[in-house]
């Protein structure tokens, strides 16, 4: 039975919660668009900050950056993240469980405990291997002992989920091991693969401490860009900067929640089931 009390206090609870999220967001993307330079008066609308921001070197060079390190961290934290979860989750070994619970220790941890820890051997190596110049190869190899743990523990709650019987059932029907990891095991991680590497690539785009303390001459990332400009005072430039960077995250996650979407269902309804046979590798 349908009580109109519960239903108006759930709907305001979501009305305000929403608001307390979005409102600071919209409040950046409306100042975007001011063509005051300085102070909260609106003054008309202009397009003049995007204009300049895409006239902006600095900022440029900034999102390479970021883009860069993100692809490439990312890249390496799922491919590891992903034998490593699926490893968790399927292997029994001494020791699982200490490592399951070591992998949620930087999970955590503050960031700024982290990045200084990373300084610190960093310059260690560099000091007696040689190696381990501040710059984008040393924030890449920062950024993926942080994004390592989300992915590890995304894939191992999707490969906890799988029934074991699916593999076994292909390779009673004469798939090899690998032939049936890759035709019938990966495709149902998937989802728990994507997932874990789009958290990996956001949190990579987001992340300022470890980027300031590893980042070298020249590679500096949007969120130190953006925190070196603040310090000189607000400019409608980061305003534009902003709002583009909640643009292109909005999307991404649309995009990933659709490509999530079309594979449970393509795997759950219409699509014919795999070929696992000698034939199909």
């Amino acid at each position: 039975m349908r009580r109109p009390g519960i239903f108006w206090l759930t709907a305001a609870a979501t009305v305000l919660a929403l608001a307390f999220v979005y409102l600071p967001l919209a409040t950046i993307a409306l100042a975007s668009f001011n063509a005051a330079r300085f102070g909260t008066r609106w003054e008309g609308f202009t397009l003049e900050w995007y204009v300049r921001l895409f006239q902006n070197a600095d900022a440029w060079r900034a999102a390479r950056n970021s883009i860069t390190v993100a692809l490439a961290s990312t890249s390496i934290a799922t491919v590891l993240g992903t034998l490593l979860g699926f490893g968790l989750a399927r292997r029994r070994f001494r020791g699982r469980r200490a490592a399951e619970g070591l992998l949620r220790v930087p999970m955590c941890l503050p960031d700024i405990v982290l990045a200084v820890a990373l300084l610190l051997f960093f310059g260690q190596t560099r000091r007696f291997l040689g190696i381990g110049e501040l710059g984008l190869g040393i924030m890449i190899l920062g950024h993926v002992t942080f994004q390592l743990p989300f992915v590890a523990l995304v894939v191992r709650a999707r490969a906890l989920g799988l029934d074991p019987r699916l593999a076994e059932a292909a390779r009673d029907l004469g798939a090899t091991a690998p032939v049936a990891f890759m035709r019938v095991t990966l495709p149902l991680l998937m989802p728990g693969i994507l997932g874990g590497a789009l958290l990996a690539f956001t949190l990579s785009l987001d992340d300022f401490m470890t980027s300031f303390l590893l980042s070298g001459p020249g590679s500096a990332t949007l969120p130190v860009l953006i925190y070196s400009s603040v310090r000189r005072g607000l400019s409608p430039e980061i305003h534009a900067l902003s709002t583009l960077i909640m643009v292109i995250s909005l999307l991404a996650v649309v995009a990933a929640r659709r490509l999530l979407r079309g594979r449970d269902a393509g795997g759950a309804s219409s699509a014919p089931p795999p070929s696992v046979g000698p034939g199909a590798a």
